[in-house]
């Protein structure tokens, strides 16, 4: 197979062959500008970026054209109250980026004058950007040329240089190669172009390399082995952990908490529960002492690191109000706008349904 050196001399090539696809089959994505255009709203590359991390397009899109009706530049959204833009953050998952999204918003405000920096090495001071966010923004909003990697260039690029390391090792070989064949005109597009071919022709399984604008220089496609690539090391189990919930109704309203700014889901409403983590299961305990009843059913519910089966049980007798966690009532019919993640959104239906059938 040839090495990325050897294969430099023809990143002309290659970019442009991917550029003139790029041109003819381009997402229409909201926060995008055609091919060939002046980039977009650096505001909305930087919301796209972050909401897109670990997250696909179709989930995405939704979220973002609310975000950008509410709060449409940095100063509106560095602005707004923390418990709002949670609410309007909720289902779309991985939470700690919405308190990053928070904190990078302000901290542009406050430090740089509402405007993103223009370069990566500048990017990646702000909290929540990483290598990748970084050199995405700088690439598609700022035309800095940058090496931009996700999942879907992953692929591709492991495939056109036929590299077989394993991935997360072969990482550092996949930056290399992408950086030898990135231009410098319009590495925004080319990124973005990188990316849709990784997600339409050059997929996960049965890419299509007969159609593919980089059939004449893909080293895998001419071993055979495409599809094989990239190479994987084995994950590991995610632990099992066990926890219990706490339905409090009374007079058509549940009693919900706000969690804790750090650790799981931080910071967003929730239901009352047992402390469960990562680490271990939940210690069974209810908040106070009642006529708790178990809800028939359970919820699981896959986290980054762990599996978790959560229990529920309910009371609806009279409680003291002073044993109560910190929280507030919230009344059943307007749940869906309390913005609970989809945790114990699951929860919360699954308690609701339980409730109608007595």
């Amino acid at each position: 197979m040839a090495s990325v050196q050897q294969r430099a001399q023809y990143s002309g090539d290659i970019a442009s062959a991917l550029l003139a696809y790029y041109g003819r089959n381009a997402r229409d994505l909201p926060w995008r500008s055609p091919p060939g255009t002046p980039p977009p709203d650096p505001y909305q590359v930087w919301l796209s970026e972050v909401m897109l991390q670990q997250t696909t397009v179709a989930a995405v899109i939704g979220y973002f054209e609310n975000f950008t009706r509410r709060w449409p530049d940095f100063a509106s959204l560095a602005a707004a109250e923390d418990a709002d833009v949670m609410a309007a953050w909720a289902g779309l998952g991985y939470y700690s980026r919405v308190r990053n999204l928070l904190k990078c918003a302000r901290a542009v405000v406050s430090d740089h004058g509402g405007a993103l920096p223009r370069t990566a090495a500048g990017l990646a001071k702000l909290p929540g950007i990483g290598p990748y966010t970084a050199a995405a923004i700088a690439a598609i909003a700022f035309n800095e040329r940058a090496a931009v990697v996700d999942a879907n260039v992953e692929r591709v690029v492991a495939r056109l240089f036929a590299i077989e390391t394993p991935l997360p090792a072969a990482k550092v070989e996949i930056r290399a190669a992408t950086d030898a064949i990135t231009p410098a005109r319009r590495p925004g597009d080319f990124a973005q172009a990188m990316m849709d071919l990784g997600a339409s022709l050059c997929s996960v399984r049965n890419p299509q390399c007969l159609i593919c604008p980089l059939q004449a220089d893909c080293a895998a496609q001419k071993a055979g082995m495409a599809e094989t690539l990239p190479r994987k090391a084995a994950k590991k189990a995610k632990p099992d952990r066990a926890g219990t919930a706490w339905w409090i109704e009374r007079d058509d309203h549940v009693w919900l908490v706000r969690r804790p700014d750090r650790g799981m889901l931080g910071g967003m409403r929730g239901l009352p529960d047992d402390r469960w983590n990562a680490r271990a299961d939940g210690d069974s305990q209810p908040p106070f002492a009642a006529d708790w009843k178990a809800v028939a059913g359970e919820v699981v519910h896959v986290f980054t690191h762990f599996r978790l089966t959560l229990r529920l049980a309910a009371t609806a007798a009279p409680i003291d109000e002073n044993s109560l966690p910190p929280g507030e009532w919230w009344p059943l019919k307007s749940l869906d706008s309390a913005g609970l993640p989809t945790l114990f959104s699951k929860a919360a239906k699954l308690a609701v349904r339980a409730s109608r059938k007595v």
